[in-house]
């Protein structure tokens, strides 16, 4: 009975549902190390530019910052703000891929148990009719009968026992293995996505707080500058330059009020980084000219467009053209209108390092000195 024991003893190590796939040693591996590096790597990307943005915030603090300082920084930090939401999105899209993976893993991990207890009871059987079987006592049948075919038998029945049996333990064995590693696996997963979690929802809060700071000292800024920001209940938000995304949502000329932002010259109205590029302008004009920028048109709408243009043939462009129209422009007076003038060459030089230009066509099709255009691209370089 030693050696019965031994094998009912092995062959109960394997219960039904009791682990998992017999082939555990071939299981996928969870692909989250190269995930979790990517989004380290990521994440270690926008801590660092996080730690730059808020290294330049401090130094423009440290002295008296430029509307354009003041405006780039505010954007800088939307934009990490964007860029860090993005790269969390991505990481719970990639957990989300890993946790399908693993779920499937696992079901195949419950189909490969049932087929190790459909193998492993002809064994179990076998085992109880050797119990119930009285002539079996020990190894000594085996030794001492008389009848060579029964005593073959038995030895063969008792071959078939141990080899079942290390195959039931091997296959027992594999899918403990397996199932440590995708626990493993699992685990790892989980505390590197809530970690990268936590990091990312951080910084997003840090950089919006530093943006909002940014936004109210540059509000702060135009209102000693005597812009009337809430200027026909528009709201704050209307000199916002993160929000200048939004005025790509509205046609040419129907921008609304909400997203107009008003200039130091009264009655007049840009979109908001053009306007802050502009107000910035206008301090660094004056300090030259003891005088503001004279304006005699910025923003148009549609209709106003459509009156310019048949009032002016040839000389307007066509209505739900003009950059007027997207809060980009601005007609000038004082001097400017007059081409090669003093004032018309100092803005020719210094537009630049605001973002305002005189385009190429205004030079000669046609001719408008007048005529002058805030370039984004140029801005965000500033």
């Amino acid at each position: 009975m030693g050696l019965i024991a031994v094998v009912t003893v092995m062959t109960s190590l394997v219960g039904p549902g009791a682990y998992g796939r017999a082939d555990a040693s071939t299981i996928p591996a969870i692909t989250s190390a190269k995930a979790i590096a990517a989004a380290e790597a990521t994440t270690t990307a926008q801590a660092g530019a996080t730690a730059q943005a808020s290294t330049s915030a401090k130094t423009i603090s440290a002295k008296n910052p430029s509307l354009t300082e003041l405006r780039r920084q505010a954007q800088l930090a939307y934009k990490g703000i964007e860029d860090a939401t993005k790269t969390l999105e991505a990481r719970q899209k990639q957990f989300e891929a890993s946790q399908k993976q693993l779920a499937t893993t696992l079901t195949k991990l419950q189909t490969a148990t049932r087929q190790l207890n459909k193998m492993r009871k002809p064994l179990s059987d076998l085992v109880s009719s050797l119990y119930q079987d009285p002539s079996m006592s020990g190894i000594s049948p085996f030794l001492s009968g008389t009848n060579g075919a029964v005593t073959l038998r038995s030895m063969s029945d008792l071959d078939y026992m141990v080899a079942g049996r290390n195959a039931v333990l091997g296959d027992a064995v594999k899918l403990l293995q397996g199932q440590e590693r995708l626990a493993a696996q699992a685990q790892e997963l989980r505390a590197a996505n809530l970690l990268q979690e936590a990091q990312l929802n951080l910084q997003v809060d840090t950089l919006r707080k530093q943006s909002a700071k940014l936004v109210k000292t540059l509000t702060q800024s135009l209102v000693k500058l005597g812009v009337k920001i809430n200027q026909g209940n528009r709201g704050a938000g209307a000199c916002d330059p993160t929000r200048v995304s939004l005025a790509g949502q509205y046609p040419n000329g129907l921008l609304p009020t909400s997203i107009l932002c008003p200039l130091p010259q009264r009655g007049e109205e840009l979109r908001a980084d053009a306007a802050i590029a502009f107000a910035d302008l206008n301090i660094a004009y004056q300090r030259r000219f003891g005088r503001p920028i004279c304006v005699s048109d910025s923003y148009r709408s549609l209709g106003e467009q459509q009156a310019v243009y048949y009032q002016r043939p040839g000389l307007a462009a066509t209505p739900g053209k003009s950059n007027h129209g997207l809060g980009l422009a601005v007609d000038l007076c004082g001097g400017v209108q007059i081409f090669r003038s003093v004032q018309f060459t100092w803005l020719e030089t210094n537009g630049k390092r605001y973002g305002w230009i005189h385009p190429d066509w205004a030079y000669h099709s046609p001719f408008e000195p007048w005529h002058w255009e805030y370039d984004p691209k140029v801005g965000n370089l500033l």
